[in-house]
């Protein structure tokens, strides 16, 4: 339970802190952007956004569980989580912080090649953890768009 409880708030924190270098392109620099008309509401962002660092997090506590075997599949699924959380976090900081719509979208491919093999590799450990990663997957694809969106027409 403590395990579960500290990766949901490591990642409520990996988001949190992202979130702190959005602040001033949210203001200065987003707002001007052509984007999408698929772009949701500017408000949708951090409550969807939290909703899947909870998921993540409790995706990652079945998987970093004792009680399962430690498995080659395990010990793959943790290490392609941490990197699909340093993928998330350099996201933010590519796109908000430096303004570069470009590189971020070469981090939003790795980003989301990485959170389909956790999830092929957690469906062989835990197929909760695996199930909780499709609302990502279905986040991220949209926002794979919106990027490409932006990288195109601004």
């Amino acid at each position: 339970m403590l395990r579960g409880t500290l990766l949901v708030l490591l990642c409520l924190a990996v988001g949190f802190i992202s979130s702190m270098y959005q602040t001033d392109a949210l203001i200065e620099w987003y707002p001007y952007l052509a984007k999408s008309a698929l772009s949701p509401s500017p408000i949708v962002f951090p409550i969807v956004w939290g909703i899947l660092y909870i998921l993540m997090g409790i995706s990652a506590a079945f998987v970093f569980s004792p009680k399962l075997p430690n498995t080659r599949e395990k010990r793959r699924t943790i290490r392609l989580f941490w990197i699909q959380l340093a993928l998330n976090f350099m996201w933010s900081i590519l796109f908000f912080y430096f303004m570069s719509p470009g590189w971020a979208l070469i981090d939003i491919f790795f980003l989301d090649l990485v959170v389909v093999l956790y999830f092929m590799t957690a469906f062989k450990v835990h197929k909760w953890a695996a199930y909780l990663y499709i609302p990502y997957i279905l986040w991220l694809t949209l926002a794979t768009y919106l990027n490409i969106f932006i990288v195109m027409f601004n």
